[in-house]
């Protein structure tokens, strides 16, 4: 049986489709909320406004949080999912390549 005809195996796909999906967005926001935090440079006089300025602070805020939840999203679902993939197919093709029952008597 094709690893690709297995129920599972649609089931899989789409999970990782959707994961895929999912670390993209994820990127795109954790691009985009860089692009605004560091229009300047993050220096040391910069930090210490942090207090004061509520802005600069929510950027920071957002920054760590989606750097945290993309890390979340490929260290805790994504990679594992590819691997357990990857081991499946690995699996499929040393079962396919191995040799038949010898017919030497």
């Amino acid at each position: 049986m094709r690893p690709d005809t297995l129920p599972e195996a649609g089931a899989e796909r789409e999970r990782l489709l959707f994961l895929a999906r999912v670390v993209e967005r994820e990127a795109r926001y954790l691009a985009d909320t860089d692009g605004r935090l560091f229009e300047l440079p993050m220096t040391l006089d910069r930090a210490a406004t942090l207090p004061q300025d509520s802005l600069l602070a929510e950027r920071v805020d957002a920054f760590v949080a989606r750097f945290a939840r993309l890390q979340d999203t490929l260290g805790d679902k994504l990679l594992p999912a590819l691997l357990a993939t990857a081991a499946a197919l690995r699996e499929e093709i040393a079962h396919r390549t191995a040799p038949g029952p010898s017919t030497q008597s």
